[in-house]
C-alpha cells in the first residue's frame, strides 16, 4: 500500500503474468509432446530393429546348419559382439540393443543364436539403426522449430485475451477507488460478457447503490436532527438569559452554548458531507490569517511565521475554520506548549502530548469518537470537520506523532 492509503500499482501486471503463465504452459506442453513423441519413436525403431535382427540371426542360423555356408550379413563369434550375447546358455536365438558401428557412435541392435548347442560357435547379425535414429533427430528438431512458431504466435494472441480481461478488471478497480475517494455516483455500468468479471462489477455497483443508500439517509438524518435541534437551543439560551444570576445560571447557559456548538457542527457536518459547500477564494497573507484564528481561539499557543510565508489563493473563512479546530484539539486532547508553525503554504500544529491514537492515524478521525479518555473531552466532530473543509479547499491534511511525542496536524494548501 502507499502512504495515501491507494494500492501501489503492480510491478507485473495481469496481462504479463496471463501472458507468461500462457508462454509457460505451451512451453511445457511442447516440451512434454516432444519427450512422449521422441520416447514412443526410439522404442518403436528399436522394437522394429529387434523383431528385424531375429528374424535374420533365425534365417542365417538355419542356413548355416543345412549348408555350412553363412549368409553375407552374419559372422561366427565376431570380436564386436556384445557381453550379453558371447555365452548364451540354450540354443535360442536371442537380441540385444548395444554395440557400436565400427567408427560410428550410432547404436545397433544384434541377434545371435548358437549353431549347434553348448559349446559351439555363436552366429551373430548386426543390425544398423543409425539412419531410423538420425530421422528421428531431424525430427525431433522439426518439432522443436514447430514449438517455437506456435509459441511465438501464441503468446501474443495470449497477451491480447490477457489485456482485454485485465482491463475490465481495470474499470472495476477505478470505480471502487473512486468510491472511496467519496464519489457515491461512481458506477462500472454493464459489461461484456456474463462470467466472473461481470459479477465482480455487478457486486461493486451493487455495493456502491447499498453504501451510497444508507450514507444518504445518515446524513438525512444528521441534518434533520441538528435543523430540529435548532429551533429549542435557541430557546433554552433565551431562557437562561431571564434566569437570576449565579452560579446555577453560569453553569446552565455554559451547557447550552455547548449543545448550540455541538448542533452548529453537526450542520456542518451534514452540508460537507452533501457537497453544498463551495469555497469563496481570495488572494490572503497566510501567516495573517493563521494568527488570526490563532488568537480567536484565546488559548496560549505559539505562532512561528517563517519568512518564506506569503499569500495564498484560498477561502480564508474556511481556513480560520479548520486551523482554529487543529488548534482546539491540541489544547483539549494534548498538552502545552502548542505551536503553530506557517511556512510557505504550509501550516503545522503541534501539541506535546501523548499524540494521536493508532486508530486515528490508520482511519482518519471519526465522528463522535475521542479516542482514549485520557486525552480529554469533547464530541469528536473538531477534526472531522478539520478535514472536510480541507478537501473543500484542495488541500491535504495528514495527521501524525513526532518522534519525540506530541501530535502533529500538517495542512498543506495548494499552491
Amino acid at each position: 500500500m502507499s502512504s495515501s492509503g491507494r494500492p501501489r500499482p503492480p510491478l507485473l501486471t495481469l496481462r504479463w503474468k496471463i501472458a507468461a503463465l500462457a508462454a509457460a504452459t505451451g512451453c511445457l506442453v511442447a516440451l512434454v509432446v516432444g519427450l512422449l513423441v521422441h520416447g514412443w519413436t526410439a522404442h518403436d525403431i528399436r522394437h522394429r530393429a529387434e523383431r528385424q535382427a531375429l528374424s535374420r540371426v533365425i534365417s542365417a542360423t538355419d542356413v548355416y546348419r543345412r549348408s555350412q555356408t553363412l549368409p553375407s550379413d552374419a559372422r561366427l563369434d565376431p570380436a564386436d559382439l556384445p557381453y550379453a550375447l558371447q555365452n548364451p546358455t540354450d540354443d535360442d536365438p536371442h537380441v540385444s540393443y548395444g554395440g557400436n558401428v565400427p567408427g560410428s557412435m550410432d547404436p545397433t541392435v544384434w541377434g545371435a543364436q548358437r549353431v549347434s548347442g553348448p559349446g559351439s560357435p555363436v552366429l551373430a547379425v548386426q543390425i544398423t539403426i543409425n539412419t531410423e535414429f538420425g530421422e528421428l533427430y531431424r525430427l525431433d528438431r522439426t518439432m522443436a522449430v514447430a514449438s517455437l512458431i506456435a509459441l511465438a504466435a501464441a503468446t501474443p494472441l495470449a497477451a491480447y485475451g490477457a489485456g482485454v480481461l485485465a482491463r475490465r478488471l481495470r474499470r472495476v478497480s477505478e470505480t471502487a477507488l473512486r468510491i472511496s475517494d467519496g464519489d457515491l455516483d461512481a458506477r462500472t455500468g454493464p459489461t461484456r460478457g456474463h462470467d466472473e468479471v461481470s459479477g465482480i462489477a455487478a457486486t461493486v455497483d451493487l455495493m456502491a447503490d447499498t453504501l451510497s443508500r444508507r450514507l444518504r439517509d445518515e446524513r438525512r438524518f444528521t441534518a434533520d436532527v441538528a435543523h430540529e435541534l435548532r429551533t429549542p437551543v435557541g430557546g433554552l439560551l433565551a431562557t437562561a438569559d431571564l434566569l437570576p444570576p449565579g452560579e446555577t445560571e453560569d453553569l446552565i447557559r455554559a451547557r447550552v452554548r455547548d449543545l448550540r456548538g455541538l448542533v452548529e457542527d453537526l450542520l456542518e457536518v451534514s452540508r460537507l458531507d452533501a457537497g453544498a459547500e463551495l469555497p469563496v477564494h481570495a488572494r490572503v497573507p497566510l501567516g495573517a490569517v493563521v494568527s488570526e484564528a490563532v488568537t480567536r481561539t484565546g488559548l496560549p499557543t505559539e505562532v512561528d511565521v517563517a519568512g518564506r510565508a506569503g499569500s495564498v489563493e484560498t477561502d480564508p473563512r474556511r481556513l480560520e475554520r479548520i486551523v482554529g479546530n487543529l488548534v482546539v484539539n491540541a489544547h483539549r486532547h494534548g498538552e502545552t506548549p502548542v505551536r503553530v508553525t506557517v511556512e510557505g503554504s504550509t501550516v503545522v500544529v503541534r501539541d506535546h502530548g501523548p499524540g494521536f491514537p493508532a486508530e486515528l492515524l490508520s482511519h482518519g478521525p471519526r465522528r463522535f469518537h475521542t479516542g482514549r479518555a485520557e486525552r480529554g473531552a469533547g464530541h469528536g466532530l473538531g477534526l472531522t470537520i478539520a478535514v472536510g473543509q480541507a478537501r473543500v479547499l484542495g488541500a491535504e491534511l495528514r495527521f501524525e506523532n513526532a518522534p519525540d511525542g506530541g501530535a502533529v496536524a500538517t495542512l498543506r494548501l495548494p499552491s
